[in-house]
Protein backbone atom coordinates (compact mmCIF):
# COMPACT_ATOMS: atom_id res chain seq x y z
CA UNK A 1 0.00 0.00 0.00
CA UNK A 2 1.13 3.52 -0.68
CA UNK A 3 1.71 5.88 2.21
CA UNK A 4 0.48 9.42 1.62
CA UNK A 5 0.86 12.61 3.60
CA UNK A 6 -2.23 14.46 4.81
CA UNK A 7 -2.80 17.81 6.46
CA UNK A 8 -5.53 17.52 9.08
CA UNK A 9 -7.43 20.62 10.18
CA UNK A 10 -9.88 20.61 13.08
CA UNK A 11 -12.78 23.04 13.39
CA UNK A 12 -15.08 23.54 16.35
CA UNK A 13 -18.07 24.99 14.49
CA UNK A 14 -19.85 24.01 11.31
CA UNK A 15 -20.36 27.70 10.46
CA UNK A 16 -16.58 28.01 10.22
CA UNK A 17 -16.10 24.65 8.47
CA UNK A 18 -18.45 25.28 5.55
CA UNK A 19 -16.76 28.47 4.27
CA UNK A 20 -13.35 26.85 4.87
CA UNK A 21 -14.31 23.92 2.63
CA UNK A 22 -15.29 26.33 -0.13
CA UNK A 23 -12.03 28.28 0.26
CA UNK A 24 -9.95 25.09 0.17
CA UNK A 25 -11.67 23.96 -3.03
CA UNK A 26 -11.28 27.41 -4.55
CA UNK A 27 -7.55 27.34 -3.73
CA UNK A 28 -7.23 24.03 -5.59
CA UNK A 29 -6.27 21.74 -2.73
CA UNK A 30 -7.46 18.11 -2.83
CA UNK A 31 -9.88 17.32 0.01
CA UNK A 32 -9.53 13.69 1.02
CA UNK A 33 -12.58 13.73 3.34
CA UNK A 34 -14.39 15.72 6.01
CA UNK A 35 -15.43 13.96 9.22
CA UNK A 36 -18.27 15.46 11.25
CA UNK A 37 -20.07 14.37 14.42
CA UNK A 38 -23.45 14.77 12.69
CA UNK A 39 -24.64 15.09 9.09
CA UNK A 40 -24.31 18.55 7.55
CA UNK A 41 -26.73 19.33 4.75
CA UNK A 42 -24.95 20.32 1.54
CA UNK A 43 -21.44 19.39 2.70
CA UNK A 44 -21.13 16.55 0.16
CA UNK A 45 -21.90 18.99 -2.65
CA UNK A 46 -19.44 21.55 -1.22
CA UNK A 47 -16.67 18.92 -1.05
CA UNK A 48 -17.34 17.93 -4.65
CA UNK A 49 -18.70 14.42 -4.14
CA UNK A 50 -20.91 13.45 -7.05
CA UNK A 51 -24.36 11.97 -6.52
CA UNK A 52 -24.28 8.26 -5.81
CA UNK A 53 -25.44 5.77 -8.44
CA UNK A 54 -26.47 3.12 -5.92
CA UNK A 55 -30.07 3.42 -7.16
CA UNK A 56 -28.87 2.15 -10.55
CA UNK A 57 -27.19 -0.79 -8.82
CA UNK A 58 -30.45 -1.44 -6.94
CA UNK A 59 -32.38 -1.53 -10.22
CA UNK A 60 -29.88 -3.98 -11.75
CA UNK A 61 -29.99 -6.24 -8.68
CA UNK A 62 -33.80 -6.08 -8.65
CA UNK A 63 -34.05 -7.05 -12.32
CA UNK A 64 -31.63 -9.90 -11.62
CA UNK A 65 -33.89 -11.12 -8.80
CA UNK A 66 -36.97 -10.89 -11.02
CA UNK A 67 -35.28 -12.79 -13.85
CA UNK A 68 -33.95 -15.42 -11.44
CA UNK A 69 -37.36 -16.04 -9.86
CA UNK A 70 -39.30 -16.19 -13.14
CA UNK A 71 -36.61 -18.19 -14.92
CA UNK A 72 -36.20 -20.73 -12.15
CA UNK A 73 -39.95 -21.25 -11.57
CA UNK A 74 -40.59 -21.38 -15.32
CA UNK A 75 -37.87 -23.99 -15.80
CA UNK A 76 -39.14 -26.13 -12.89
CA UNK A 77 -42.81 -26.12 -13.94
CA UNK A 78 -42.30 -26.42 -17.71
CA UNK A 79 -39.11 -28.49 -18.21
CA UNK A 80 -37.81 -30.13 -15.03
CA UNK A 81 -41.00 -31.31 -13.32
CA UNK A 82 -44.13 -30.43 -15.29
CA UNK A 83 -47.31 -31.42 -13.47
CA UNK A 84 -50.88 -31.39 -14.69
CA UNK A 85 -52.75 -29.91 -11.74
CA UNK A 86 -56.44 -29.82 -12.64
CA UNK A 87 -55.72 -28.68 -16.19
CA UNK A 88 -54.00 -25.44 -15.06
CA UNK A 89 -51.23 -24.08 -17.30
CA UNK A 90 -47.63 -25.04 -16.63
CA UNK A 91 -46.59 -21.37 -16.40
CA UNK A 92 -49.25 -19.66 -14.21
CA UNK A 93 -47.78 -16.15 -14.14
CA UNK A 94 -50.29 -14.65 -11.62
CA UNK A 95 -49.35 -17.36 -9.10
CA UNK A 96 -45.67 -16.51 -9.51
CA UNK A 97 -46.05 -12.78 -8.71
CA UNK A 98 -45.66 -12.98 -4.88
CA UNK A 99 -42.49 -15.09 -5.08
CA UNK A 100 -41.12 -12.93 -7.89
CA UNK A 101 -41.75 -9.78 -5.84
CA UNK A 102 -40.00 -11.24 -2.79
CA UNK A 103 -36.97 -12.34 -4.83
CA UNK A 104 -36.77 -8.88 -6.43
CA UNK A 105 -36.75 -7.20 -3.01
CA UNK A 106 -34.24 -9.71 -1.59
CA UNK A 107 -31.75 -9.34 -4.45
CA UNK A 108 -32.05 -5.54 -4.47
CA UNK A 109 -31.64 -5.19 -0.69
CA UNK A 110 -28.70 -7.57 -0.32
CA UNK A 111 -27.02 -6.31 -3.50
CA UNK A 112 -27.32 -2.64 -2.53
CA UNK A 113 -26.01 -3.37 0.97
CA UNK A 114 -22.95 -5.18 -0.38
CA UNK A 115 -22.39 -2.47 -3.01
CA UNK A 116 -22.60 0.23 -0.33
CA UNK A 117 -20.09 -1.62 1.87
CA UNK A 118 -17.73 -2.05 -1.10
CA UNK A 119 -17.91 1.59 -2.19
CA UNK A 120 -17.47 2.92 1.36
CA UNK A 121 -14.76 0.38 2.16
CA UNK A 122 -16.66 -1.02 5.13
CA UNK A 123 -15.86 -4.45 6.48
CA UNK A 124 -15.21 -5.94 9.91
CA UNK A 125 -11.67 -6.93 8.92
CA UNK A 126 -10.52 -3.76 7.16
CA UNK A 127 -8.12 -1.48 8.99
CA UNK A 128 -8.75 2.24 8.61
CA UNK A 129 -6.71 5.20 9.72
CA UNK A 130 -8.39 7.56 12.21
CA UNK A 131 -7.22 11.10 11.65
CA UNK A 132 -8.48 12.44 14.97
CA UNK A 133 -10.09 10.69 17.95
CA UNK A 134 -12.65 13.50 18.42
CA UNK A 135 -13.80 13.44 14.77
CA UNK A 136 -17.09 11.77 15.68
CA UNK A 137 -17.42 13.46 19.07
CA UNK A 138 -17.33 17.24 18.91
CA UNK A 139 -14.83 18.32 16.22
CA UNK A 140 -15.18 18.79 12.48
CA UNK A 141 -12.08 17.34 10.83
CA UNK A 142 -11.02 18.26 7.29
CA UNK A 143 -8.33 16.07 5.73
CA UNK A 144 -6.39 17.46 2.76
CA UNK A 145 -4.18 15.17 0.71
CA UNK A 146 -0.72 16.54 -0.03
CA UNK A 147 0.22 16.32 -3.69
CA UNK A 148 3.30 17.35 -5.66
CA UNK A 149 1.78 20.82 -6.14
CA UNK A 150 0.91 21.44 -2.50
CA UNK A 151 3.32 22.27 0.31
CA UNK A 152 2.20 20.98 3.72
CA UNK A 153 3.34 24.15 5.50
CA UNK A 154 1.34 26.35 3.14
CA UNK A 155 -1.73 24.12 3.47
CA UNK A 156 -1.47 24.18 7.28
CA UNK A 157 -1.16 27.97 7.31
CA UNK A 158 -4.08 28.23 4.88
CA UNK A 159 -6.28 26.10 7.16
CA UNK A 160 -5.34 28.17 10.21
CA UNK A 161 -6.17 31.37 8.38
CA UNK A 162 -9.60 29.91 7.57
CA UNK A 163 -10.49 29.15 11.18
CA UNK A 164 -8.90 25.79 12.04
CA UNK A 165 -8.25 25.51 15.77
CA UNK A 166 -5.80 22.63 15.36
CA UNK A 167 -3.66 21.62 12.36
CA UNK A 168 -1.28 18.67 12.03
CA UNK A 169 0.41 16.56 9.37
CA UNK A 170 -0.06 12.79 9.28
CA UNK A 171 1.07 9.93 7.10
CA UNK A 172 -1.41 7.15 6.38
CA UNK A 173 -1.82 4.21 4.05
CA UNK A 174 -4.56 4.62 1.50
CA UNK A 175 -6.86 1.97 0.18
CA UNK A 176 -7.90 -1.33 1.70
CA UNK A 177 -5.78 -3.56 3.85
CA UNK A 178 -6.54 -6.32 6.32
CA UNK A 179 -5.59 -5.92 9.94
CA UNK A 180 -6.75 -4.87 13.36
CA UNK A 181 -7.09 -1.40 14.77
CA UNK A 182 -4.00 -0.10 16.51
CA UNK A 183 -5.10 0.76 20.04
CA UNK A 184 -1.91 2.73 20.65
CA UNK A 185 -2.29 4.97 17.61
CA UNK A 186 -0.32 8.14 18.14
CA UNK A 187 -2.29 11.36 18.28
CA UNK A 188 -0.43 14.06 16.43
CA UNK A 189 -0.28 17.31 18.32
CA UNK A 190 0.19 20.66 16.55
CA UNK A 191 3.12 21.54 18.77
CA UNK A 192 4.98 18.39 17.68
CA UNK A 193 5.18 19.56 14.09
CA UNK A 194 5.69 23.23 14.87
CA UNK A 195 2.31 24.72 13.87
Amino acid sequence: MSVKKFVVGCFDDEKVLFPAVKQVRKAGYKIHDVYTPFPIHGLDHAIGIRETSIHTAGFIFGITGTSTALGFMGWIFTKDWPLNIGGKPHFPLPAFIPITFEMTVLFAAVGMTLTFCYLCQLSPFLKRHHFHPRATDDLFVMVIECTEKSNETEVAAFLQSNGAIEVNVQEAETGWWLGTYDKQQKLYRPEEVGY
